[in-house]
């Protein structure tokens, strides 16, 4: 079965360059239109990366500490990752100004749960037991990116309306059998 995106974006427009002038990168296209999501969050992501990365490094060697660089830098990065992703990466989100202020929050809120798990990680690995910083700050960042695309995904992107529509009809009585109504809701688009 073969993804069709209803509107193609420049994301799209690039990837079907790509395969048109390339018979090797054409057998992939199926695969970029399955995977689309996980693949442009961890093109993303790898930019959301350099930027916690290399600002934190930046600061580390202009004398901040470990945990003031980390937390500096995850304000950027945290800025980039989230407009990035509400615009290529979880492209089913909601729009509107309430949906934007309610995914920045939540997205905010999450990221945030993530420092304070990277923060824990770097203070132990690297002012307890004094190993080297960059390569605990990479390996902890590998961490956070996971645990972040889990948060985005099932948290902070998801589309609300299909529930909404479910939770009305629970309560007005319109849902006689709820397994049949939850399955329809799992195939609506």
């Amino acid at each position: 079965m073969t993804y069709l995106p209803t509107k193609k974006d420049r994301m799209d427009r690039a990837a079907d360059w790509l395969f048109v002038r390339s018979k090797k990168l054409a057998r992939l296209e199926p695969y970029y239109h399955r995977h689309k999501m996980l693949l442009m969050y961890g093109f993303f992501g790898i930019g959301t990366a350099i930027i916690a990365i290399g600002g934190y490094i930046l600061l580390v060697d202009i004398g901040l500490s470990v945990l003031v660089a980390n937390a500096i830098a995850w304000v950027f990065a945290t800025l980039f990752a989230f407009f990035t992703n509400r615009r290529w990466v979880f492209t089913r989100a909601e729009s509107g100004i309430i949906a934007f202020i309610r995914q920045f929050f939540s997205f905010g809120v999450g990221r945030f749960i993530t420092l304070i798990i990277e923060e824990w990680m770097l203070h132990v690995f690297i002012e307890q037991l004094k190993l080297p910083h960059i390569p605990i700050k990479i390996f902890s960042q590998i961490v956070v990116i996971a645990l972040n695309y889990f948060i985005s995904n099932l948290i902070v992107f998801r589309k609300r309306s299909l529930f909404r529509e479910y939770w009305k009809k629970l309560h007005h009585g319109e849902v006689k059998d709820v397994s049949q109504e939850k399955a329809q809701l799992g195939k609506a688009p």
